[in-house]
Parts: structure tokens; sequence; C-alpha cells
């Protein structure tokens, strides 16, 4: 995988949220209009070009999912945390390491059958990113493939997608081990 120039712009901030954690801060990257670009631009180049509906996941895949989508020629919905959506919603919950979180969808987001693309900034364990594959199954969409800025390869959310049927997955940043 070629390194990319803007990749030193994400900045590691040790023990956060807790201790033995080690953050992957995107906000330098975010502040640099090149930098935020070449990402942006680097997701498109590995996503799938049949795209009808991007998917972001809170909160930080909002910020790539849009600029994403509007790219591809492609509508954005958002998959949020409970509470934040008006109206009828469908909802996926799944187990982190320290318990329970819950995704949810407008029950209307997209017709069936739309090809969506899921995006975030990192994939770490899979949880996220499998629940909102099961919500674009909920909501009759074709999963079309899964795009992330980050990839934690030592924490194998690759293999527990592939285990749960998502195959498709393009990370522009690979970290750590395969």
């Amino acid at each position: 995988m070629t390194v990319q120039p803007w990749a030193e712009l994400i900045r590691d901030v040790a023990d956060f949220p807790k201790p033995g954690v080690v953050f992957k801060d995107i906000t330098p990257l975010l502040a640099s209009p090149g930098g935020f670009a070449g990402a942006v631009e680097a997701m498109c180049l590995l996503s799938p070009e049949e795209v009808d509906i991007v998917v972001g996941l809170e909160a930080r895949g909002f910020i790539f999912a849009a600029p994403v989508a509007l790219a591809l020629g492609a509508g954005f919905v958002p998959i949020r945390k409970p509470g934040k959506l008006p109206g009828p919603t469908v909802d996926q919950s799944y187990a982190l390491e320290y318990g329970t979180e819950t995704l949810m969808a407008h029950a209307d987001a997209f017709t069936a059958g739309a090809r969506v693309l899921v995006v975030d900034d990192v994939l770490a364990t899979g949880g996220t990113v499998a629940a909102a594959a099961s919500l674009v199954s909920q909501l009759g969409g074709t999963l079309v493939g899964v795009t992330v800025l980050m990839e934690l390869a030592f924490l194998h959310g690759r293999q527990y997608l592939a285990d749960q049927g998502v195959s498709t997955v393009s990370s522009v940043l690979m970290i750590g081990d395969q």
C-alpha cells in the first residue's frame, strides 16, 4: 500500500479515551485543506463506481461520507446513535468490549435495491460496520462496499466482517499487523 503524504497529519494521542489506548486524532488532517482533500480523494478511488447511497457512521464517519457521496454522485444517509433521528427508524445493537451500542437509520432512508457504500473513519474491531451492514440489509439495500480511512489491522475487524458476510472492505491506511 502506498503511503499517503497527508498521513503524517494524523496524530497519536496516548491514553485517550482511557489508559492503554492510542487514539488516532484526525483533527490536524481535517484542518489541512490539502490533507482533507487528499484523504477524501483516496477514499473515492477505493470506492465502487456504482453507488446510489453513501452511509456515514456517527460521528467522524459523517465528515468523510458526505464529500465521498458528492464526489461519487450519490446520496448521503447518516446512521446515528439513539435519539438523534426524528421519525420512524430501524435499529441494530452490537457488542462492544465494555457493553453494547445501538445504531439507527430512518426507515425510509433509501429505496429497496439501492446500492449502498458504508464509509467511516476507522475500522477497528468491526462491530460498528457490521451493525451498519445489518441496517442496510434491513432497509432492503445492497451493500456494495465499505471504505474507511484507517484500518487498525491488529484488531482483526476485517476478519470479523468477513465472518459476518461483509467481504468488500477497502482502507486507505493500514495500521499495525495484518
